[in-house]
Formats: structure tokens, C-alpha cells, sequence
């Protein structure tokens, strides 16, 4: 079994989702509301997990009654736990998302326990092939990678800026639309691989700035889509890993990335290995 460390942020995220968005300075009514565990480390943790890796996540939570609700699924499936440590000063990370009846969503976060998860929290180099999102102190992140003994993927979301030799060392870089155009061609001049996603359009894999690869989603009715992005992350890191081939690895990332997106919640909504097989099997 392959074996991934996520170094990242854990949220517990409250969800509404209403008939639309609301523009700035509008409220929308009529809309539910659900808890579910989210943040983009957890979720990416556990969408390694559901896809057959062998998973620690190294995180911080709060010493309140967010925390174990936000912990919840990571534990029950088995992601190893022991280095998730709760600091008493802060409160558990929450997000706040807004979801419309097409999936589309607008989301708002308070960090909390990650953004005091500063690089003397580190636990020491990760020898295994490593997760990093961009939801932790950007300095703890650099750390991180930096101490990093295998396969680096380094998912630049929320885009921020970064020290060059930190996205140097990184294998695989993700990225969406967003989030390219925040680091524009810099990304195209580094040595490791780079996927950007476009959504329903699927995504490329790049590599110096050519393109070795790309892949469409298969069609899905999208419901939500937080979380998608984190099971794609998850699940190109994985098949890379395995030694897949470029197209089959994204095209595997795709599938899993637009399953995602067929269910409420981030963490609900993460696939299995054979719910991806299954799908990838009858898309023509």
C-alpha cells in the first residue's frame, strides 16, 4: 500500500445551500444548512485514504467541541491520527460555504488551530511521498517541503506567493484556473510536473511548459462541488505514485475529481477506489 503523509489544514464547514449565490450586499433565503468536516488537508487525507493509500495527517485542531466532529470521518476510516495535535490557545478552523443549486460555490474561511500551526509544530522531515495545500502558515508549508525525503505534490491553493526553491522542489504542482493565473508563466518554467484544472473542461498535465497529457471528466450531475478539487489532488498524487501512465492518471484524477461533485459535503462526497474504477470503466 502506497504511503502518503498530508501536511494541511482541518475545518469543520458549515454548508447552505440555496437556489443561488447572493451578489455582494444581497441575502438569499430558503436555503439549508448541514455540518460536515472539511478543510483542504483532511479532506485531501482522506481522499488518499478512500482510494487505497495508506495515510497520516499532521494537523492542529482546537481544544473545543469543533474538533472531534471535524475528525470524525478521518478516524473512522483509518487515517492515522497520531501527529493531529489540539492546541488550547485557539479554536478548531471553520469554513463557510455557500452552495447554489448547479454546484457552484463561495466559500469563507476561519482558520483557527491552522494558522497557528507554525514550523516549530513540525514533527520532523516526512520520509514517505508528501501532501502540502497553501490552508497553513505559508513559512510552515516551506518548512515542510523543504525537509521532504520523496514525492512532493504541492496543491497552491489558496494561491499565495511562495519562495521559488519551495515550488522548485515540488514533483507535482496543482493548480485551477484561479490559481494559474496568480503564478502565470513562473509555473511553466519549473522542473516538476503541473496540473491545472478547468473544471467541467477536465485538466492538462504539463511539464516545462508542454503539455504531456490531458483529460475530461466524465459527465456527471454536479451537486456540489467542494471537495472536488481535493480528490483530485489526492488522486493524481496516487496514480502517479503507482506508476501510471500521464493520461491514465489524470483521466483517473478527473473521474474522481467530478465524483466528488456529485454529492453534498467535501468529506461525504470523497470517492472510493472502485466507485472511480467503476466509472472510468463505462466512460467511453
Amino acid at each position: 500500500m502506497t504511503a502518503i503523509t498530508v501536511i494541511g489544514s482541518v475545518n469543520l464547514d458549515f454548508v447552505a445551500t440555496a437556489a443561488s449565490l447572493p451578489a455582494p450586499g444581497e441575502t438569499v433565503t430558503g436555503a439549508s444548512l448541514a455540518r460536515h468536516p472539511g478543510g483542504k488537508g483532511a479532506n485531501q487525507a482522506l481522499a488518499a485514504r478512500r482510494l487505497g493509500a495508506d495515510v497520516t495527517l499532521i494537523a492542529r485542531v482546537g481544544a473545543d467541541g469543533l474538533a472531534e466532529e471535524a475528525l470524525a470521518l478521518l478516524a473512522a476510516e483509518g487515517v492515522d491520527l497520531d501527529q493531529c495535535d489540539t492546541d488550547a490557545g485557539v479554536a478548531t478552523g471553520v469554513a463557510l460555504i455557500a452552495v447554489a443549486a448547479g454546484g457552484e460555490n463561495q466559500i469563507i474561511v476561519a482558520p483557527g488551530a491552522n494558522a497557528a500551526f507554525t514550523p516549530d509544530r513540525l514533527t520532523g522531515p516526512v520520509r514517505e511521498a508528501l501532501i502540502c495545500q497553501l490552508e497553513l502558515p505559508l513559512e510552515t508549508v516551506a518548512a515542510a517541503v523543504a525537509e521532504a525525503g520523496g514525492f512532493v505534490c504541492l496543491n497552491l491553493a489558496p494561491a499565495a506567493p511562495l519562495p521559488a526553491q519551495t515550488l522548485a522542489r515540488a514533483d507535482l504542482i496543482v493548480v485551477n484556473e484561479t490559481e494559474a493565473a496568480f503564478y502565470g508563466e513562473a509555473l511553466h518554467s519549473l522542473p516538476g510536473l503541473v496540473a491545472v484544472t478547468w473544471g467541467a473542461k477536465g485538466a492538462g498535465l504539463f511539464q516545462g511548459g508542454r503539455q504531456l497529457a490531458a483529460a475530461a471528466p466524465p459527465p456527471v450531475e454536479a451537486l456540489d462541488a467542494t471537495g472536488a478539487g481535493d480528490a483530485f489532488v489526492a488522486a493524481l498524487t496516487l496514480a502517479l505514485l503507482e506508476g501510471r501512465p500521464h493520461e491514465a492518471a489524470l483521466a483517473f484524477a478527473c473521474a474522481a475529481g467530478a465524483l466528488a461533485a456529485t454529492r453534498p459535503g467535501a468529506q461525504p462526497s470523497l470517492p472510493t477506489r472502485a466507485e472511480v474504477e467503476a466509472r472510468l470503466e463505462t466512460t467511453p
